[in-house]
């Protein structure tokens, strides 16, 4: 049984059916494939390719902006910095 509704799957897959969520998805499975071609990450190895800026916040896929991190590190950076969700009204 998924962990999500399926409100929110069905939301999900309207998301990243949008022309640049699937640009942003090529581009990240790139640099994958050049980290491992470079032998910096392997297949199952539990490490992410992350980003020292955010491309939300103006950091691109250049691979000076790039750098290996433990999955569990990259994709917990909002509990280990405090992040909290803004409220909007």
């Amino acid at each position: 049984m998924p962990k999500a509704s399926k409100q929110k799957l069905a939301y999900q897959k309207a998301y990243n059916a949008q022309p640049e969520q699937k640009e942003l998805g090529v581009d990240r499975r790139r640099t994958r494939r050049h980290a491992i071609a470079d032998g910096k990450v392997a297949i199952g190895d539990g490490r992410d390719i992350a980003h020292k800026v955010a491309a939300d916040s103006g950091g691109g896929m250049g691979k000076d902006n790039l750098k290996v991190e433990d999955a569990s590190t990259n994709r917990a950076w909002r509990k280990s910095r405090g992040y909290r969700v803004p409220t909007s009204k």
